[in-house]
């Protein structure tokens, strides 16, 4: 059997749902099958998913996948994950998770975060001094005040459900409890564990957990997972997982990366300094760099990828494509007694043509996407999301292009501070994701940043090309710099220079609508949280 004729079976696990591809060495998608996962949203910031449902809809979509026959079995060589990031799942010694997953969206940790461990003086930026500069020394960041890092829900675990944290043998990111799944195994990649904030990230080769930083965390090692590089082999498909999806026993793991890690090398930007957008439930800019360092301020920094030798650019825009969804859920299409019609199939393409129809601008109204908060370029736990200066002579069009319009705004944000930690601009982005369909949107994406916006073909499947890639790096079929010359532009958006008053005046506006809603948010948030309750333990 050539390269030519052998397949990842790559997982790509996101909020929504799972999504399982076949893909090649070089990767091709070839196939693929999509299964939901429900969401709970609970009072107090709270976001959990049930790992059991993760694991269905991955065996579900794996087995009608190969049952479809589109690649025999036998061509199948390695698994490859992709899996969202910053959540935590408390295993048991068995192996089985002792509650819901803890997702990235949750807040509730904040609190037991700076009661337990952000203590002390003097302070800078809202940290104890001496922490800080321990913690940007040695792993390249800190821990968010928004209580949505693992570190946080681990410690919101431990105040909240003792019973669960003493029980708990160790604590997972959500790929770790996949791959143990999978394998029976339990080992985290040094890209996925970053967000604990107890790993030295220094020398790439010898990334391990810091001593001190884990008495600083509050965290006990033997509770944390051994470390492994994403490219590394984690092991055989455990026999009966193997037998019952019809794969050969010795079919490997890869160990894998989360979904920024993933995309990254799935939108085919793998060389320094090259940039790639992802507009998908949430969004980001970023690239891969040789240098550690951090934007403190602004909660940016790089940090280890799935590149063994490499860094990558971290930030991220808590909704993008997550306020569509919102849209069509919330306003449009709403289950209550004022619908009177079924959701349309296709509904996303037909914004798609409101848009297109619809003047640059949205006849001056603009939307703010922070529909759960904000991460990068602010953690801000309490904005909100606002549709500003509307009036009687606006239609729903300009609702929706306000929409498109505010995602790209909100990236405009942190694009200018991604690029002056990197110390230079990039001037193409390759952008990927589920968003990046829309000609639109990429067209609006490239007038708002004013950078040339290369849409990757079949971007919706650019976490698993990168699982992909990145299982066929660990086999040896390919090598990382080999990856650009197989990732195919669809279509090139240059930025139109007739709208580069607009948006650049709509972007100061933009920024003022933040500076002078963010008191009244927060004041208005306070409120709602305290007429719900406390939050559910």
């Amino acid at each position: 059997m050539t390269a030519a004729e052998k397949f990842i079976l790559a997982i790509d696990l996101g909020t929504s749902g799972s999504k399982t591809a076949l893909v090649s060495v070089y990767g091709e998608v070839v196939d693929f099958e999509f299964q939901e996962v429900p969401l709970l949203l609970l009072p107090g910031g709270g976001a959990e998913q049930n790992p059991d449902d993760w694991w269905r809809a991955i065996m579900t979509t794996a087995k009608i996948l190969l049952a479809r026959g589109t690649v025999s079995p036998d061509q199948v060589v390695a698994v490859g994950l992709s899996c969202h990031w910053s959540g935590t799942v408390a295993v048991d010694r068995s192996g089985r998770p002792l509650m819901n997953a803890i997702m990235w969206m949750d807040s509730r940790g904040a609190a037991p975060l700076y009661k337990n461990v952000l203590q002390g003086w003097p302070r800078v930026v809202g940290y104890p001094a001496r922490m800080l500069y321990d913690w940007i020394k040695i792993t390249g960041g800190a821990p968010g005040h928004s209580g949505k890092d693992p570190l946080a829900h681990i410690h919101y675990i431990k105040e909240n459900c003792p019973d669960i944290y003493d029980r708990t043998s160790k604590f997972l990111e959500p790929k770790e409890y996949v791959n143990l799944c999978l394998t029976g195994l339990i080992a985290s990649s040094f890209d996925s564990i970053t967000l604990h904030w107890v790993t030295d990230n220094r020398d790439l080769a010898r990334v391990d957990y810091h001593p001190k930083l884990l008495r600083m965390a509050g965290l006990p090692r033997e509770k944390l997972p051994d470390l492994k590089r994403a490219i590394d082999v984690l092991g055989p498909l455990k026999k009966e997982v193997a037998s019952e999806l019809g794969l050969r026993p010795d079919v490997q793991v890869v160990m894998g990366s989360p979904d920024l890690q993933c995309a990254a090398v799935g939108s085919g930007a793998v060389r320094d300094y090259e940039g790639h957008s992802y507009l998908g439930t949430s969004s980001w800019v970023s690239a891969h760099v040789p240098f550690k360092k951090v934007d403190i301020f602004h909660g940016i920094g790089s940090f280890p990828c799935a590149l063994p030798d490499r860094y990558f650019i971290i930030d991220e825009q808590e909704t993008a494509g997550k306020s569509l969804t919102w849209l069509r859920d919330n306003i449009l299409y709403h289950q209550d007694e004022l619908l009177q019609e079924e959701c349309l199939p296709n509904v996303y393409q037909v914004l798609d043509r409101v848009v297109a129809g619809t003047k640059p601008g949205a006849n001056g109204v603009i939307f703010t996407p922070w529909l759960y908060g904000e991460r990068t370029p602010v953690e801000d736990n309490l904005i909100r999301a606002s549709l500003i200066n509307l009036s009687l002579e606006n239609t729903r069009a300009d609702l929706v292009r306000a929409i498109f319009e505010g995602v790209a705004l909100n990236q405009k944000w942190s694009l200018g501070y991604v690029e002056k930690l990197m110390g230079r601009r990039m001037d193409v982005l390759n952008m990927v994701g589920g968003g990046a369909n829309s000609d639109v949107w990429c067209q609006i994406f490239a007038d708002v940043l004013d950078r040339t916006i290369n849409q990757v073909q079949d971007p919706i499947q650019c976490n698993a090309r990168g699982a992909a890639y990145i299982a066929a790096v660990g086999l040896g079929y390919i090598r990382f710099e080999d990856i650009h010359r197989h990732i195919r532009i669809k279509q090139v958006f240059k930025p139109n220079l007739d709208h580069r008053a607009l948006y650049d005046g709509l972007f100061r506006e933009f920024m003022e609508i933040y500076r002078r809603t963010r008191p009244i948010c927060a004041r208005l948030s306070k409120r709602a949280a305290a007429a719900c309750g406390p939050p559910l333990k």
